[in-house]
């Protein structure tokens, strides 16, 4: 049993404040009756509410799919800068969403948003082996050499050891396709400036299963849908 409230707020729609106010309203019913107060007990998994005759679906995890767009942070929160949070309306922001790993606030493309804090650590951890496939475009062509190098582990710099990763060199070899199953701290960029080159643009394409929606604008979202929630091993 769950406070109604609560529950209410947990959708992302309206806060505790405004929750209290619906009820007062008269607008909340609980299986056809209206609301007794917000702190009414209720079974979610069995009663039925209703706010202004609309169904409210009670979900314990949310799940975000995010174009990011360059020049936004891959944070919850920042004093200074615009991130992936303020790019949301703010009945997602209330929820707890926080960004499944980074993207350099240059980079672009997909980025997964969620309250599901057990699923994070599956898709990032290395030893789940998720791929995670990028697009990137250089300023020097990238060859064969470089890509028997990233298929050994690249050694960096400061003596990081990368694990094996893809790299699939395209046209005249300034952009490629790269496949890690690791998140180290800007390792594409790393792992190609150990070959003499720079990156001037990267996109993630996509996470384990998960593709980026190329229907979504640059800092466009929507929902997952129920078929790609369990595909990543998500609770729909």
């Amino acid at each position: 049993m769950d406070r109604l409230d609560k529950l209410l707020a947990a959708t992302g729609r309206w806060s505790r404040r405004e929750v209290k106010g619906l009820v007062k309203a008269g607008r909340v019913l609980v299986d056809g009756v209206p609301a007794a107060a917000p702190e009414q007990k209720l079974d979610p998994d069995r009663s039925r509410v209703l706010v202004d005759g609309e169904e409210a679906v009670f979900r314990e995890f949310t799940y975000v799919m995010l174009n990011k767009p360059a020049g936004v942070l891959s944070a919850t929160e920042d004093a200074r800068q615009e991130t992936v949070l303020d790019l949301l309306p703010p009945e997602l922001r209330r929820r707890g969403l926080f960004p499944v790993g980074r993207l350099d606030k240059d980079s672009e493309g997909l980025l997964l948003l969620t309250n599901d804090g057990d699923l994070a650590h599956r898709l990032l951890s290395p030893k789940y082996h998720v791929d995670k496939v990028y697009y990137i475009r250089t300023d020097a062509p990238l060859t064969e050499e470089d890509r028997a190098a990233f298929a050994g582990g690249v050694l960096l710099a400061d003596g990081t050891e990368c694990l094996p990763a893809g790299l699939e060199p395209l046209g005249d070899g300034r952009e490629a396709l790269v496949t890690l199953h690791e998140g180290k701290f800007h390792q594409i960029k790393r792992m190609i400036a150990s070959r003499g080159a720079a990156v001037c643009r990267l996109k993630r394409l996509s996470m384990g299963t998960l593709v980026l929606d190329e229907g979504l604008r640059p800092g466009g979202f929507r929902l997952l849908n129920e078929e790609e929630v369990m595909k990543i091993g998500g609770k729909p």
